[in-house]
């Protein structure tokens, strides 16, 4: 996710982008650049005030600006946009991904076009310039151009010959048109326009606005013109920027849906049942002699391969071990060719996770990455991996990182599974119900009010235990963290058929426990665990299928998920437990965002 923000107008445009820049700081953090037709452009790699060192002489009436969080390319000052064409005269900032970028690069680079970064946005000018020798106009470029573009996008087009003229576009990603007295604005989302004007526009995907500073005018990809009607912004910027939201964890709970769409997007071949992991390809060989996997991670991410070892040996046959980070790196661990170490890592900063990284590597031993920040330091050491494509997450307890790590973990297994002799049938399974997740995730998040208020008759607990079994054995772990993080009250996570040796202990009826048991293999023990926590009168919270009568019966309380297959449905029993411990933690008036003691990526030991 990236932060874009263009202005047309009468005024010096420099000062007016950077303050719009610096308000999108959220939504990306690694590398930043501003262009103005009439005086050039700078970019800088990190935060917005990097770029203050290096802007004087730059200046203009108009100008179009990106913060950028990378998905194709390291965070340097060669990938930051804004991106230019051949001639100097195009340029672009973009939020999203362009899937057939390499395609359009390569009758690109036919046509004797050069290309300076390693980014998928670059081929959208290049693209307009192509265009541009045909077409009468600028915008009939751009929108010619975009034809031939397949993905999502966010974005803006400059062009030196027109400077007081900018293109914008979206399919997919957020576009917000700000209208102003002699002056017009783009932006990502309403925060930096609100401090100019409440006169909005937002935009629909597949439609291109062309603005000036006094005019603005939509159309379709078809060029038709399309009338309409601005719409006031309500609220506040740092509201705005959380989406409306209270806070930015429930904004990244509610983005889920979105987040397993881009984890998943170009990358499943349903009708062969097949994952296409382009960041595996280099590897794709030395994977097919693999004969056991060595997952580590740290925190959720431990979690996420707990689970992502029952989908690996249960569907790719292969034996998995799962380490936590910080114990990995002070063992001396039997190591040979035939093994793989899989780091997952949010941030791709995880001090304990990268010293596993460097010691399987001294080793001489296959790694991959599954890390959400594109040119982290994980990602550049390891020999492959997959991308999150989460997009920033800015709250400190991880909730959409986790779903998206479980999405990538399902798309491995179904790669490395394909390798092995999965059937054709079994791929197209999993494949089929991996494009059903996100509506089924929505489909939870529907049911907020009704969590809320189970949450509310329990925020006053001072202890919970968390159980389930196989699958969702990981996400009572993972549902107990969460707890812990945000609310501060004790909770622990078990494997559901420990209980009678020693949990039971704690029972009573002050001490609810938190059930994780949706339709599946382990339903009837899951049922067996519950009626001895009954039996000690202790309140049961139970997380099953949607339709599941028997459940009400022994459960205090319930909350319902879609039904799934098997391997999948940790992705959905997380999701009512987040939102669980976020309305406890809120009820209680704590700062869920800024949990105390913690920060969001742990670089030292």
């Amino acid at each position: 996710m990236c932060g874009i923000f263009a202005y047309t107008g009468r005024k010096n445009a420099v000062p007016i982008l950077l303050d719009g820049l610096s308000s999108l700081e959220y939504r990306g953090y690694d590398s930043a650049g501003v262009y103005c037709p009439a005086s050039g452009s700078v970019k800088s790699v990190g935060a917005v005030g990097n770029l203050l060192k290096n802007i004087d002489g730059l200046s203009g009436e108009s100008g179009i600006a990106h913060i950028r969080w990378a998905t194709h390319g390291e965070p340097t000052e060669k990938n930051a946009h804004p991106h230019r064409d051949c001639t100097g005269k195009v340029w672009v900032v973009h939020n999203g991904i362009i899937e057939n970028y390499l395609d359009l690069k390569k009758k690109l680079a036919m046509k004797s076009h050069r290309f300076s970064s390693d980014t998928d946005t670059e081929v959208l000018a290049h693209l307009v310039e192509e265009h541009l020798k045909k077409k009468k106009s600028f915008e009939a470029a751009v929108v010619q151009a975009l034809r031939e573009v397949r993905g999502t996008y966010g974005a803006v087009f400059a062009y030196e010959t027109e400077p007081d003229k900018l293109v914008a576009a979206r399919m997919g990603a957020p576009v917000v048109l700000g209208l102003g007295s002699h002056e017009n604005f783009v932006a990502s989302d309403p925060s930096p326009i609100m401090r100019h004007t409440k006169d909005a526009i937002f935009m629909k995907d597949g439609e291109v606005a062309v603005i000036t500073p006094d005019t603005h005018t939509v159309y379709n990809l078809n060029f038709d013109r399309i009338d309409r009607a601005a719409e006031k912004i309500e609220g506040d910027a740092e509201a705005i920027k959380k989406g409306g939201y209270r806070h930015f964890m429930l904004k990244e709970i509610m983005e889920e849906p979105d987040v397993v769409k881009n984890t998943l997007r170009g990358r499943l071949l349903t009708k062969n049942g097949l994952a296409k992991l382009g960041g595996l390809e280099s590897v794709a060989e030395r994977l097919r002699g693999v004969k056991r996997i060595i997952i580590v991670g740290c925190g959720t991410a431990y979690y996420a391969g707990l689970a992502g070892e029952y989908m690996l040996e249960g569907h790719a046959g292969l034996p998995v071990e799962v380490e936590v980070g910080s114990e990995f790196r002070y063992r001396k661990p039997v190591l040979d060719n035939s093994t793989a170490l899989v780091a997952i890592s949010q941030s791709g900063e995880t001090a304990d996770t990268l010293e596993a990284v460097r010691e399987a590597k001294r080793q001489g031993i296959l790694t991959l990455g599954i890390i959400n920040a594109v040119g982290s330091t994980i990602a550049r050491e390891t020999d492959a991996g997959i991308y999150n494509h989460a997009g920033p997450e800015i709250g400190v307890a991880s909730t959409k990182a986790f779903i998206s790590q479980l999405t990538a973990l399902a798309l491995l297994t179904l790669f490395l599974g394909r390798q092995r002799g999965m059937s054709l049938a079994e791929g197209k399974r999993i494949a089929e119900e991996l494009t059903r997740i996100p509506e089924k995730i929505a489909s939870i998040l529907k049911d907020e009010r009704k969590i809320k208020a189970v949450a509310k008759k329990y925020k006053d607990c001072r202890d919970f235990l968390y159980m389930g079994r196989t699958y969702n054995y990981p996400v009572a772990l993972e549902g107990a963290l969460k707890l812990k993080e945000i609310s501060y009250i004790h909770a622990e996570g078990y494997g559901a058929g420990e209980m009678k040796h020693g949990p039971l202990a704690m029972i009573d009826g002050s001490f609810p426990t938190v059930a994780i048991a949706p339709s599946g293999s382990v339903y009837e023990k899951m049922l067996s665990n519950i009626q001895e926590i009954r039996a000690r009168k202790g309140p049961i919270i139970a997380v099953s299928t949607a339709g599941d009568k028997m459940m009400r019966q022994f459960a205090s309380d319930t909350m319902f998920i879609p039904e799934t297959i098997e391997m999948l449905s940790p992705l959905l029993a997380v999701v009512p437990l987040q939102l669980f411990a976020y309305h406890i933690a809120t009820l209680r008036k704590l700062d869920v965002d800024r949990p105390r003691n913690l920060a969001k990526s742990v670089t030292v030991e």
